[in-house]
């Protein structure tokens, strides 16, 4: 039984008992990341995120706070995402009062150091630095840089060197006063707990938020009409490709189309792409298709490493598939396999209760409404054939193609031609 509860100040409660595990997550997420923030700012969402690590009123250094869950054997961290940032604690049911007033304490009273905050510059940018040493991870980046250009879609989550050697303590507390509200903020528990007993502690912890009004974020421009291609030259022994098109985002119905198709291409170990360039050709170790739904964005992109003289062949095969599958009705066998493939990661996922806490708080943040593993799965049971090959048909247009190449490729012309479906 899931319940969400909103109080009177705005703030969401979501409860997800699970009375078959001996553990509880605590999991605060608020509606704000790198889109919320201008050019100036660029980073300073997961900045925030970091400091909330160094102190707080009741726990005064950073050893303070970190040392209480180690103590326990409890699972922690946060992260910022392009929309939002989060912070959990996963421990040992017999803890969940220590867990919950854990998380409420740094997600509402952390102080900020100024001292910490001259130490983390350092840190974050070794971050940034560790991004961009690899490659695999990297091509991702550029991917939404080239999709989005320079707008807060298309920045970096950690923000650039300048901006990050910039920040500066007063800006931190004015963009968490501006964010970190109660409207804008979603507490989920999931775990062996009771729906009466959370409502009583969140009551309690978080009787102090802010009841104001968030800043929102500006709106995203996407304007393209031919294919683009983003090189950035590395000295490496392997190319990391990106390909892919504009798709849908979380308001679309036809994401779930989109999440199957996506499967069938490229996310699974017999799908399409994964044996074309893989098994039948040895053309890379790792490649993937992968899709992403935001509020407002929404993409299918395939990924893959493969030595600098296959980059072009490695092209040609994922647009042969891309063209296959918008020429050719799947088939009734291949389409049960993608969407009983989803079904069935999902449930695997959603064995943890942390896993089950993500899952279900953050679709209250960012659709404003939660459905259930059943009524997901209900909705991808509906996905037929057509479904696929219209939004194939849709999506896999030359105006909508987009290529990253990360390696020694210098030239961009070699690849203008490619760029056909």
């Amino acid at each position: 039984m899931i319940k969400t509860i909103t109080l009177k100040s705005g703030l969401r409660v979501v409860t997800i008992p699970q009375r078959a595990t001996k553990t509880v997550t605590v999991l605060v997420l608020v509606g704000t990341g790198s889109k919320y923030e201008t050019k100036e700012q660029n980073g300073i969402s997961h900045f925030l995120e970091h400091m909330f690590f160094k102190g707080t009123e009741k726990r005064v250094k950073p050893i303070d706070v970190v040392e209480p869950l180690d103590r326990i054997g409890g699972s922690y961290n946060a992260f910022t995402s392009e929309d939002y940032t989060g912070y959990y604690a996963k421990v040992d049911s017999s803890h969940f009062d220590l867990a919950f007033e854990w998380v409420a304490d740094i997600f509402l009273n952390s102080t900020l150091p100024a001292k910490e905050i001259q130490k983390e510059k350092s840190v974050i940018t070794e971050e940034l630095h560790m991004h961009k040493d690899n490659p695999m991870w990297y091509v991702d980046v550029l991917w939404e840089k080239l999709l989005y250009g320079d707008q807060p879609a298309g920045w970096e989550v950690v923000g650039t060197r300048e901006t990050i050697a910039a920040m500066a303590r007063k800006n931190l507390l004015r963009y968490r006063k501006n964010q970190y509200v109660a409207s804008n903020t979603v507490v989920c528990i999931a775990g062996n707990v009771r729906a009466p007993e959370v409502m009583a502690k969140v009551q309690k912890l978080f009787a102090g938020i802010p009841t104001r009004e968030f800043q929102r974020k500006v709106p995203i421009v996407e304007a393209q009409k031919k294919p683009e291609i983003l090189l950035e030259y590395r000295k490496t022994d392997q190319s990391h490709i990106a390909l892919g098109v504009r798709g849908y985002n979380l308001q679309d119905p036809r994401r779930y189309a989109q999440y199957t198709l996506a499967t069938l291409l490229g996310g699974m170990m017999s799908s399409r792409l994964w044996v074309a360039i893989r098994e039948k050709n040895g053309l890379a170790y790792y490649v993937s298709t992968a899709t992403d739904c935001n509020p407002d964005t929404g993409y299918v992109v395939t990924s893959a490493g493969v030595k600098d003289e296959n980059v072009e062949r490695a092209v040609r095969i994922i647009l042969q598939e891309y063209a296959k599958v918008k020429k050719y009705p799947v088939s009734k066998d291949e389409l049960q396999k993608a969407k009983d493939h989803q079904k069935g990661k999902m449930a695997l996922q959603l064995e943890n209760s942390d896993a089950k806490a993500h899952f279900y708080g953050m679709q209250e943040l960012l659709q404003g409404n939660i459905l259930t593993q059943e009524e997901i799965c209900a909705k991808i049971d509906k996905v037929d054939s057509k479904d696929i090959q219209e939004i194939a048909q849709d999506m896999f247009r030359p105006a909508k193609l987009n290529l990253v190449v990360l390696g020694p490729s210098r030239n961009k012309a070699q690849f203008t031609n490619l760029l056909q479906i």
